[in-house]
């Protein structure tokens, strides 16, 4: 009997200590992986330095990699057909996350054009934000790259990492196609939230504490009050219709994207592009990044 309870003493014992190992290496594999995309990023921006902007985004687009001009469009095909111009485009990484399989990710960050190259001012500005996904070979791909203009810099170099995880087992089993769906769903939803309640009752029911916002002209706001200000700011009825989602294996993060307007009464008063992060964060699915940029008038 005593045999039997000091085995099943050291049986527990030993899952309360193999527990916090088991979390710490997830920790260390999702942080290697999130400093693995920062090293893609910028070798990505250092190729446009060297090679060109169009030679780059050949070079690290997936092959059905999304751009947006102003709608989303293939990106390969695009630059593709683009001449080679001088000019240097330059961006740095600021803050990046990856899903707990390590499949997919996304990095953002400030954005400058000198027209002349490197030892030329810069002229404009904005914030990049860039989707990346895991390929069959195992290398990082970007899927889509979006962004938006400011009138000034907002740049800086601090590099961060989201400070809480979700270090639960993710199911094995997991279905992406359904999980698609269910994220398509979810936008539905958040639109129909957004036109009956109004757009700041909506996203403070689906916004993460550290949300990410991008929008045109403005700073990011970053932090859940901050971006709820932000969408405050702009009055009128604002809706969206998602095009796209995907989802990574691990059912923990995901994006989608789709077009947006602003309605004042019956006038449309702005329309254009949308790109939405979605996190799980417990049961919930989250927005921890959200991008809005206007078509041209």
């Amino acid at each position: 009997m005593f045999r039997k309870s000091f085995v099943t003493m050291t049986s527990i014992v030993w899952a309360l200590v193999c527990l916090p190992l088991a979390s710490a290496q997830k920790q260390s594999e999702r942080m290697q992986n999130r400093r693995v995309l920062v090293e893609m990023e910028r070798a990505f921006a250092k190729t446009a330095a060297t090679k060109g902007t169009r030679d780059a985004f050949l070079e690290f687009l997936a092959d059905d990699g999304v751009i947006f001009q102003p709608g989303p469009v293939n990106g390969k095909k695009l630059w593709g057909e683009r001449p080679s111009r001088k000019g240097l485009l330059s961006w740095e990484p600021i803050f990046a996350d990856v899903s707990r399989a390590g499949d997919l990710g996304y990095t953002t960050g400030p954005w400058e054009f000198r027209p002349n190259g490197p030892d030329d001012q810069p002229v404009a500005f904005g914030q990049y934000f860039t989707i990346w996904k895991k390929q069959g070979d195992g290398s990082w791909k970007a899927v889509l790259d979006r962004g938006v203009t400011t009138e000034k810099s907002f740049a800086t170099k601090l590099l961060l990492f989201p400070v809480h995880d979700d270090d639960s087992i993710f199911d094995a089993k997991f279905d992406v196609t359904r999980g698609k769906t269910s994220l398509l769903k979810l936008e539905e939803d958040f639109s129909a939230s957004s036109a009956h309640k109004g757009a700041a009752a909506a996203f403070d029911s689906h916004l993460s504490d550290d949300v990410r916002m991008l929008r045109q002209n403005v700073a990011p706001a970053v932090g859940k009050n901050n971006a709820l200000v932000l969408v405050s700011a702009s009055a009128g009825i604002l809706t969206w219709k998602p095009a796209m989602a995907d989802v990574a294996v691990s059912g923990d993060l995901g994006y989608t994207y789709g077009t947006f307007e602003l309605k004042k009464g019956e006038v449309i008063v702005e329309h254009g592009s949308y790109v939405r992060v979605w996190k799980k964060q417990g049961s919930q699915w989250r927005v921890v990044v959200d991008v809005m940029s206007p078509d041209p008038q």
